[in-house]
C-alpha cells in the first residue's frame, strides 16, 4: 500500500510519516519510508543520527541505475536515457516489491532506528538557480510507477509541503493520502487547494488534525474538513522532545496518540488497491509529460513507451506480466 503525508509545512507530516513507519515496522510489516520533501528531515524524524540523510546514497544522483535497471527487457524502451519521471511499466519491465534484494535498495536504502529509508536528496551548489526539485522527486515517481505492492506491505512517502506534487502526476500514485492539517486558517486553505484539486482523480484523501489542544480545535476542523477529518493527534511531549533531537522508543508516544497510528493503518488497510486508476493515470500523465517537454528532450516520440497490453497489478488478473527480480 502507497502511502502519502502532505500538507502545510511545519503541519508535522515529516513527524507523522515517521511514527507511522515507525508503527507499522515493530508491529513486522514491510515498509519503506521515503524522504521527498525539499527539506530532508524524515531521517531525524525516524531517530537516525545527525547527518544520516547526507551519508545515504540519494535517488536523485541515482537516477542513471534507477532506469537501467526498472528499463529491463521492455522493447519500447530503447535505453535508459529515453526513460523520464513518468515512463509506465511495461511487458519486460522490472518491477519493484517492498522488500526485496536489487541494486537499487543496495545503493539508495538504509536502515534508521528499524526503518528502510531512501531519500531523493537535497538541493546541492550546483542545483541552485538551474534546477527544480521535481528532477530529483522524478525518481520517486519512477519507483512508485514501478512498485507491486500489496495488502500489508507499506511505501510510506514524506511529500513536498503544499500542493507542490500536483506539478506531476506524483499525486495520482498513491492508494491513500493524509493530508496533515492543523487547526489554522493557513492549513485550512492548504487543505482546501489539495482536496480541490484531488477530487477530480479520485485521490483516497483523509485528513489528520495535529497539534489539537482542546475541543475547540477539534470543532474548527470538523466544521472546514467536515467527514475528510479521520482523527487527531493531541499536543505531545513526546514530539516536542523528538524535534530537539531525542527520540525515544514508541511506547513512550501518550497512548491516545499511540492510538491514532493504529487508526492511520486501518484506514491504509480498509483502502482498496485499484489497479486499473493506477495504470489509467500512469498513461495519462506519461502523454501528458510527453507532449509538454519530454518528447522534445528525447527527440522521439515517448508515447510509444505505452504498453496497451500491461497493467500493474496484472498478476492477479493473468495479463501479461513484468518482470520482477
Amino acid at each position: 500500500m502507497k502511502v502519502a503525508f502532505v500538507g502545510k509545512g511545519g503541519s508535522g507530516k515529516t513527524t507523522l510519516a515517521a511514527l507511522l513507519a515507525r508503527h507499522l515496522t515493530e508491529q513486522g510489516r514491510p515498509v519503506l519510508a521515503i524522504d521527498a520533501d525539499i527539506n530532508q528531515h524524515l531521517a531525524a524524524a525516524l531517530g537516525g543520527p545527525v547527518g544520516t540523510a547526507e551519508t545515504t546514497s540519494p535517488l536523485g544522483e541515482r537516477l542513471p541505475l534507477i532506469k537501467e535497471y526498472l528499463r529491463g527487457r521492455n522493447p519500447r524502451i530503447g535505453s535508459a536515457a529515453e526513460m523520464v519521471k513518468t515512463t509506465p511499466p511495461g511487458t519486460g519491465s522490472r518491477l519493484l516489491r517492498v522488500v526485496e534484494n536489487n541494486p537499487v535498495y543496495a545503493s539508495c536504502v538504509r536502515t534508521v532506528n528499524g526503518v528502510r529509508l531512501a531519500v531523493t536528496g537535497e538541493f546541492t551548489a550546483e542545483d541552485l538557480g538551474v534546477a527544480c526539485y521535481h528532477s530529483k522527486v522524478g525518481a520517486v515517481e519512477l519507483l512508485l510507477n514501478h512498485m507491486l505492492d500489496g495488502p500489508g506491505e507499506y511505501v510510506v512517502v514524506d511529500m513536498t509541503a503544499g500542493a507542490d506534487s500536483f506539478a506531476s502526476g506524483l499525486f495520482t500514485r498513491f492508494d491513500r493520502t493524509f493530508l496533515v492539517c492543523e487547526p489554522t486558517v493557513r492549513s485550512i486553505g492548504v487543505y482546501r487547494q489539495y482536496a480541490g484539486y484531488a477530487r477530480d482523480y479520485g485521490v483516497a484523501l483523509s485528513v489528520v488534525g495535529n497539534k489539537v489542544e482542546d475541543a475547540t480545535d477539534v470543532e474548527f476542523l470538523r466544521e472546514h474538513v467536515g467527514q475528510d477529518l479521520l482523527t487527531w493527534v493531541s499536543r505531545s511531549t513526546y514530539v516536542r522532545r523528538a524535534e530537539r533531537g531525542t527520540v525515544g522508543p514508541l511506547d513512550e508516544l501518550e497512548a491516545a496518540n499511540r492510538a491514532v497510528l493504529g487508526q492511520l493503518t486501518d484506514a491504509v488497510d480498509r483502502t482498496a488497491q485499484d489497479w486499473e486508476a493506477f495504470t489509467r493515470w500512469a498513461h495519462e500523465f506519461h502523454r501528458r509529460n510527453a507532449a509538454a517537454w519530454a518528447n522534445e528532450r528525447a527527440g522521439a516520440d515517448l508515447t510509444t513507451q505505452i504498453d496497451p497490453d500491461f497493467r500493474m497489478g496484472a498478476q492477479t488478473f493473468n495479463l501479461p506480466t513484468a518482470v520482477t527480480a
